[in-house]
């Protein structure tokens, strides 16, 4: 194995190591369209528990990914949002829709003289 080779083995566990978890990519997909509150994001994702999300936006916070914002209403509101480095992470959420769109669940509608991008 090259050193090129092994080095971009290294990038993607780093990668993996932010994003881990059940969860972890539908967060960021959500957050990928705008600020979002606690309560918000578990009725998208109808079987999350509370201990699920809150761990994963925990992680999130750790690693930089996130933002968390308490406002002073009664009660309070905490919202979340991506930092520069989450945003970075939209151009792969992408490419992991069109993947999915092109191969993920039945075969069916897909056609083999379409490209993933066109």
């Amino acid at each position: 194995m090259s050193k090129e080779d092994e080095q971009c083995l290294i990038s993607i566990r780093e990668a993996l190591e932010v994003v881990r978890g059940k969860w972890a990519i539908l967060v960021l997909t959500l957050l990928s369209l705008g600020p979002q509150r606690f309560n918000q994001m578990r009725r998208y994702l109808d079987n999350v528990s509370i201990k699920s999300l809150t761990d994963v936006l925990r992680h999130f916070e750790r690693h930089e990914v996130i933002n968390r914002q308490v406002f002073p209403t009664s009660p309070v509101t905490v919202e979340y949002s991506l930092t520069d480095k989450g945003k970075a992470y939209i151009p792969v959420l992408r490419e992991m829709r069109i993947w999915g769109e092109t191969w993920g669940g039945t075969s069916e509608g897909v056609n083999d003289d379409e490209t993933p991008l066109g």
